[in-house]
């Protein structure tokens, strides 16, 4: 995909040190665009941004986005340095793998922290500037937005927070010229799972899936810069997220039958399998 249409905006990528922020924060660049890539390690950062297209145009912020100061501080040096934001790009997230009858309950206020709030900071911050730029706000989130995934509570809890709040956001800007895209790629191969936290707020250190198996970070990146440019409201990617999008609304018990099986059948998973 090559495209004109980012050449020399200004875009801001949270997560942007590994998985689809990376492959992201990437595509941009090589679209010429002036990049702001935030991660939690300033290090890892700057040893990409020396990999990427245009480095000159990369700049570097070190973000943890469940604090809302670094939120805003992200925001302040992207405005100090190019002088304007036309898009921002929600995409930091951590995930989980635990029964809620064993998770402690510090490990869901991290993933709302991180996912849910890092993305209300960062757009409330970013959003002045979005305004007077027309410009576009994009929440990352996936099929457990649409639906309950059974041993992911947490992280179902925060994707649907995501999506309930930036479908608010479009509707009260919806005569400005913003543009709300709400982006739920399903599963893709990258670091997210073998990061996931378990019962006690330990990563579980490997992922359950088979990530040859899934869309890479580059194709989710190719798909979510269509969906920009052509300013979606919404994109679901797989057709199985699709899929599951329509049984949820149309068959919601199927749809359970259906989410339990799979999840229990995932290998080592939390979920305490029916007799059935």
């Amino acid at each position: 995909m090559k495209s004109k249409y980012f050449k020399d905006k200004v875009i801001i990528v949270t997560g942007a040190s590994s998985g689809i922020g990376l492959a992201t924060a990437k595509l941009f660049a090589s679209f010429d665009a002036n990049v702001v890539m935030a991660a939690r390690s300033l290090e890892k950062l700057e040893q990409i941004k020396a990999e990427i297209p245009n480095p000159d145009k990369v700049l570097c912020v070190k973000t943890d986005v469940a604090k809302e100061d670094d939120c805003k501080n992200l925001i302040e040096e992207t405005v100090k340095t190019f002088g304007c934001i036309d898009i921002l790009i929600n995409n930091a997230g951590i995930s989980m793998r635990a029964m809620f009858i064993d998770l402690e309950l510090d490990v869901i206020k991290r993933l709302m922290d991180t996912n849910f709030w890092g993305t209300v900071y960062c757009t409330k911050f970013a959003l002045p500037y979005l305004l007077e730029s027309k410009g576009s706000v994009v929440g990352v989130i996936s099929t457990a937005g649409y639906l309950g995934l059974p041993g992911r509570t947490g992280y179902s809890a925060s994707k649907f927070a995501i999506r309930g709040f930036l479908n608010t956001l479009r509707v009260e800007h919806r005569y400005d010229g913003l543009h709300v895209m709400v982006f739920a790629p399903g599963f893709t191969s990258s670091n997210i799972r073998n990061v996931a936290l378990t019962a006690d707020g330990s990563p579980q250190g490997k992922t359950p899936r088979n990530e040859d198996k899934m869309m890479s970070s580059e194709r989710v990146a190719q798909r979510m810069a269509y969906g920009i440019r052509f300013r979606k409201n919404e994109m679901l990617l797989t057709p199985v997220g699709k899929i599951t999008k329509f049984f949820t609304f149309a068959l919601p018990r199927f749809s359970e039958w259906c989410e339990y099986k799979l999840m229990a059948k995932e290998p080592e998973s939390p979920i305490k399998r029916n007799k059935t």
